[in-house]
């Protein structure tokens, strides 16, 4: 029983408001970094401020994403590395954002663990603010909730949230794709963030350490390749727009090329890609061979090799192509649109003879 005379604290319970005060003085210098036109406030607030009008607005409308890295966490977590992990957070988000035509105006962060860890969680932190900084997108608040019981020890979520603007008349939609755009890739930097709980399982039944050397890439440790972090295509994305011709474009996430690219497809048309006019990146044939994963099911999980996709007209391809690689990506012709009856949909071909079964 307890002593009804002792006096208790938050801390007793668990919950270290010193170190909550500490974190939030660490990573300060971080997000102000990433200050840019707009900014109307700093960390600290009960509420964070954005002025549209100073950002160079007229008539805006205001899009807003949400999304973390799922199980990518896990490796994180065991290969004790967390200075990328919140790259991914924002690279999950603002990728979505650019979809839509809009630029990424500013970014918030959720971090819950059950203990918290100062240096961990400033590492996270500052792999946000960079991931910010890189795409012009002011890190303006966040949570940080410490919560004793609801975590095992050392585990940790994650969870952000973007908010972008794009003039009204401008944007992004798909309406406007028909039978004979082509379609462009983007590469992707590996496994980006989706599909990782079935990586996880492939490495637990083959009995690897994340340590260890990666297979596909002895020069590293298999824990370093699987946490390359998420590409950041806003940039070179919107200035494509910018440059004029994109009349879509697709972030291959969860559900790979088969489900993305069909949302951003009216109905009647159907996109047609040739898996053999890139090359597997060998982190994804590793696994496909480790696994055992039929290609079917690797085109269903995984990027694949492609993070994201422009549709462009025939005439205005190479000119598109050429913008997206000056602005730094690596671009490849996979496709065109065609007819088809009903919903859109994705005929991936060559498949079997390009990626191994």
């Amino acid at each position: 029983m307890a002593d009804p005379k002792k006096s208790r604290s938050y801390r007793d319970a668990g919950v270290d408001i010193d170190a909550g005060d500490a974190l939030v003085e660490a990573i300060k210098p971080f997000a102000k970094a990433t200050a840019r036109a707009g900014t109307a406030a700093g960390l600290g607030g009960f509420g964070a401020l954005f002025d549209l009008k100073a950002a160079g607005y007229r008539d805006p409308i205001l899009v807003a994403t949400t999304d973390g890295v799922g199980t990518k966490l896990k490796i994180a977590i065991a290969a004790n590395q967390h200075d990328t992990i919140g790259i991914d957070l924002v690279a999950m988000c603002v990728n979505d954002l650019v979809v839509q035509g809009a630029e990424p105006l500013f970014f918030l962060d959720y971090f819950a663990t059950g203990k918290l860890a100062v240096a961990q969680a400033t590492a996270i932190v500052k792999g946000i603010a960079t991931a910010c900084g890189a795409v012009g997108c002011a890190l303006i608040g966040g949570e940080t909730a410490e919560m004793p019981g609801m975590y095992a020890a050392g585990d940790y979520d994650l969870a952000g949230f973007a908010v972008g603007a794009v003039e009204r008349g401008q944007v992004l939609d798909g309406t406007t794709v028909a039978a004979g755009d082509v379609i462009l890739g983007l590469e992707s930097d590996g496994l980006h963030s989706n599909g990782f709980s079935l990586v996880r399982r492939v490495i637990e039944d083959a009995a690897m350490s994340y340590a260890a050397a990666a297979p596909f890439a002895p020069s590293h440790s298999l824990g370093a390749e699987l946490l390359r972090p998420t590409r950041l295509y806003v940039k070179p994305c919107l200035a494509a727009l910018k440059a004029g011709g994109v009349k879509a474009y697709a972030h291959i996430t969860g559900g790979g090329l088969v489900e993305n690219v069909p949302r951003v497809l009216p109905d009647g048309l159907a996109a047609e890609i040739d898996a053999a006019m890139w090359t597997l990146p060998p982190v994804f044939a590793w696994l496909a061979r480790t696994g055992s994963i039929a290609p079917a099911e690797l085109a269903r999980t995984f990027n694949c090799g492609i993070g994201m996709v422009a549709i462009a007209a025939p005439t205005q391809a190479d000119a598109v192509g050429r913008v997206l690689t000056a602005a730094g990506e690596r671009v490849r012709r996979i496709g065109c649109i065609v007819e088809a009856a009903g919903e859109p949909t994705v005929h991936l071909v060559n498949l079997e003879r390009a990626w191994p079964g």
